[in-house]
């Protein structure tokens, strides 16, 4: 049986954001059967519908070509301001537009959140749950990833060392696989 394509979505855009390193090492340690991508979103630009009138930007054809060949997808996602960043909000009304052409349409998705602080990124977590609704992700309920105090977990060259974070992300890759072949 064919590998799952699963397409990771990094909310930021820093260079040393601690979500591009959570998902770094989860395409590292693919579980049997997922192939794992990042799929980028800086490039994208601001969903405009005018912009789709008859001739949408190469990168929003590009970019919803790579979506619409996923079998599953995973978001993992900062908190700005107790919502989601202004990346992450484009890529899904690019991939959902224009109307009657959604591309995220019925895949089974799931959200990882993360912050500097204890409370790892609940807003945007549930925030980005709205959307996702709206989009028909099929969000994974349980279990629930926000990774508070997130800059512990790595060391100077962006490797995760926290062996309980490592433990945890494995247990919610292990379950959003399970969810994958339950949809």
């Amino acid at each position: 049986m064919a590998n799952k394509q699963v397409g990771i979505f990094v909310g930021s855009l820093r260079k040393e954001s601690f979500n591009r390193k959570i998902a770094n090492y989860l395409v590292s340690s693919s579980p049997e059967g997922f192939e794992m991508k990042i799929l980028e979103i800086g490039q994208l630009p601001f969903y405009n519908e005018d912009l789709d009138n008859g001739n949408p930007p190469k990168e929003f054809v590009d970019f919803r070509d790579a979506v619409k060949g996923l079998d599953a997808v995973l978001f993992i996602t900062p908190e700005y301001n107790r919502s989601i960043p202004a990346v992450l909000k484009n890529a899904i009304d690019v991939a959902s537009r224009p109307y009657g052409k959604n591309m995220w349409d019925g895949k089974p998705g799931a959200v990882i959140s993360s912050s500097i602080g204890a409370i790892g990124g609940f807003g945007a977590n549930h925030i980005l749950r709205q959307s996702l609704v709206f989009i028909n992700v099929l969000a994974m309920a349980q279990p629930e990833a926000y990774i508070g105090n997130v800059a512990k977990n790595f060391d100077d060259s962006g490797k995760l060392t926290n062996e309980d974070c490592q433990k945890f992300l494995d247990a919610f890759m292990k379950a959003f696989h399970n969810w994958i072949e339950k949809i």
